[in-house]
């Protein structure tokens, strides 16, 4: 399995999540490789005369979305989402999520929390029987202490956390926070962790992204697979 096949997987996911859009709807966008099969499949949406809004979760997101045309709300509104769709690093049989590999994981998760509904697409090997152990708990820190907080998140995880760094130097994420990665063997009850490690002062946000998803769209070798959950 190349990553090109892995990549055409998650085009192919992309393109079906976008038919769940209407016209007029506004959309949080998320970040990332998946996010720019999106973007795409909306900007043929929109030159194709579908009239709708985004709401970018970074920077990189709001730049392609302008190349292509995409109309884009301020970061100052009061959004009413109708859909957020984003991609993510793991997905679990129920659902739960772990993502923050690109960085974004705050503006996306206040994305999703704003959305009426959230589509998630991944490839298949994003899907696996448990969160952690081949990727590590991306948790974003303020700066300030950060070495307290992160002998804190080790104490309450029992695992090592890797403080990010890009090109040498510690990752700074858009509103000025740096991001930890925790390498976690197994997460058997992400909801209780995401909320032990929201208590720690200093934690801005986790990666965990638990019960939000109400659509997960699967690009596989087989084709694509749609799952609603339950309620949804």
């Amino acid at each position: 399995m190349t990553s090109h096949d892995l990549d055409r997987f998650k085009k192919a996911a992309a393109f079906k999540a976008a038919e769940f859009l209407r016209n007029g709807m506004v959309i949080g966008l998320g970040t990332g490789s998946t996010a720019k099969h999106l973007l795409a499949a909306l900007g043929e949406q929109v030159r194709a005369g579908m009239t709708l809004q985004g709401v970018p979760t970074s920077q990189e997101t709001a730049t392609l979305a302008g190349q292509l045309g995409i109309p884009l709300l301020k970061s100052e509104t009061r959004w009413e989402i109708d859909v957020a769709i984003d991609g993510a690093d793991q997905v679990d049989p129920h659902f739960n999520l772990i993502k923050g590999g690109g960085g974004a994981l705050l503006k996306e998760k206040i994305v999703a929390a704003s959305a009426k509904q959230f589509i998630v697409v991944v490839d298949h090997t994003k899907q696996v029987p448990v969160l952690g152990g081949s990727f590590p708990l991306p948790i974003e820190i303020v700066p300030f202490g950060w070495g307290s907080t992160v002998r804190e998140i080790e104490a309450l995880t029992k695992s090592r956390a890797v403080l990010r760094e890009r090109n040498g130097t510690p990752f700074q994420t858009e509103a000025g926070h740096l991001i930890i990665d925790v390498h976690i063997a197994r997460i058997d009850r992400p909801g209780e962790l995401e909320t032990a490690l929201n208590l720690i002062p200093g934690v801005v946000e986790t990666g965990l992204f638990v019960g939000r998803t109400n659509i997960l769209i699967v690009g596989t070798p087989e084709g694509v697979q749609v799952f609603h959950a339950a309620g949804s």
